[in-house]
């Protein structure tokens, strides 16, 4: 699978469209998926919402799993920590394969903003595993 073909999956998921994600890195155990910081996606205080963050932590970890593992994953559990409010005009979740069996990988993440002159500030980490599904 290379990353066109991840594109593709990414696009073939409506949650992902309607955030407007995108993928721009995947390859050799990792993955970096993005999406713009927008009004919409924004809770009472003006910061991103926890819950497009851990969205962002959660298709990162398990697209870098399909890196290793192929692409009929489903995510078995993740972690995350809110280290800083989110906030600039771009969230980059950037996940690593650091375990990976014929069936499972654990993942960690790491979660910037990037602001408007390109300088980054990590938000959030997160740590978890995806599974290729069990036979029927």
């Amino acid at each position: 699978m290379d990353l066109d073909v991840a594109r593709r999956g990414l696009d073939s998921q409506p949650f992902s469209r309607l955030l407007g994600a995108r993928l721009t890195e995947f390859g050799d155990g990792a993955a970096t998926l993005e999406l713009d910081i927008r009004d919409e996606l924004k809770q009472q205080n003006g910061f991103l919402h926890g819950g497009v963050v851990a969205y962002a932590a959660d298709n990162a970890l398990t697209f870098a799993a399909g890196t290793v593992l192929g692409p009929a994953l489903l995510t078995a559990g993740f972690t995350i920590d809110y280290l800083r409010p989110a906030v600039g005009v771009t969230l980059r979740a950037r996940a690593v394969v650091v375990q990976a069996g014929r069936a499972r990988a654990t993942c960690r993440c790491e979660l910037y903003t990037v602001d408007a002159s390109g300088e980054t500030t990590l938000c959030a980490a997160a740590q978890g595993n995806a599974r290729v599904p069990a036979s029927k």
